[in-house]
């Protein structure tokens, strides 16, 4: 790593490593920290990996703690990234008043308006500085990298595929905020961020972006699970919406509904394992490859 990267902790994990790093990032001009669990495979040469973007008041470390995902991870052969959800220690007044706007909830876009747009840069600093990071200084294969995220991490996971064509090989999301532009938490973060304007927003609305190919981008499939009994669902999160998107532009899409099943973590848990098998299989991990 750089002389302005420093490695936190390392656990050994199935046999692998779990990595908490700090680095001063020159895109949000403080210092921000990600996770890393490299697998056993990862000692003998560069792996692909999935890039999770976790929820609302979430941390780099929220996903490696709760999700239970490195034991297949393990398995598959596949790096796994989590980065902090916003910046820390700007000082902007407000940024810590709502749990849902600020600190913990970047949305991951880069912000127009003041005071926010000078640090809140999280779709640059994960598509032009954290995966290059990655590329140099890890065993990673940057060629083959999907992304996922949860809630505000699914919405970040679908609009940051579907904005950086190529960047990422595989997509998917668990109970993700679908069509921003059309519920409260996207109203309120895509006015602060960028401005009354609506015109602006559609950029960063998974169903617009969707909207707007005349081609499939990931042909081998989207992979969706969200639980029925969640309490966002029908105001907030609206998959329904993007599903419809999907089929107007012949998007290949499994959504998976679960009865009894809510927004947290224990719902994530359940679930993550068909997502690490889903990039697995489209990044060729040696762990399919094996099977």
């Amino acid at each position: 790593m750089t002389k302005q990267t420093e490695l936190l902790s390392e656990q050994s994990c199935f046999d692998g490593r779990q990595l908490f790093y700090q680095h001063d990032s020159v895109e949000i001009g403080l210092p921000m920290r990600f996770s890393v669990y490299l697998p056993p495979q990862a000692a003998h040469g560069p792996v692909p990996a999935m890039l999770y973007l976790a929820g609302l008041t979430c941390n780099e470390e929220t996903f490696m703690v709760k999700a239970g995902a490195q034991r297949m991870a393990a398995e598959l052969g596949l790096a796994l990234i989590a980065p902090d959800t916003s910046p820390r220690g700007a000082n902007v007044a407000g940024e810590a008043d709502s749990w849902d706007f600020g600190v913990g909830a970047g949305f991951y876009l880069d912000a127009t308006q003041a005071p926010w747009a000078k640090n809140w840069r999280i779709e640059s600093y994960i598509t032009q500085e954290l995966l290059p990071v990655m590329a140099t200084h890890l065993p990673i294969d940057t060629d083959r990298i999907g992304i996922c995220g949860h809630s505000m991490g699914g919405h970040g996971a679908l609009t940051l595929a579907l904005r950086c064509p190529g960047l990422f090989k595989s997509l998917s999301a668990i109970a993700p905020i679908c069509a921003p532009t059309q519920c409260a938490w996207g109203h309120k973060a895509l006015t602060g961020y960028l401005g009354a304007d609506k015109s602006n927003w559609a950029d960063h609305d998974a169903c617009a972006l969707m909207g707007k190919r005349t081609t499939a981008p990931y042909p081998a499939g989207i992979l969706i699970d969200q639980g029925l009994a969640d309490k966002f669902l029908s105001e907030q999160l609206l998959p329904q919406l993007f599903v419809a998107a999907c089929a107007a532009a012949l998007q290949p899409l499994t959504l998976r509904q679960h009865a009894g099943y809510d927004h947290s973590y224990y719902f994530v848990a359940t679930v993550i394992e068909n997502h690490l098998l889903h990039h697995a299989q489209q990044l060729n991990c040696s762990g399919c490859l094996a099977n």
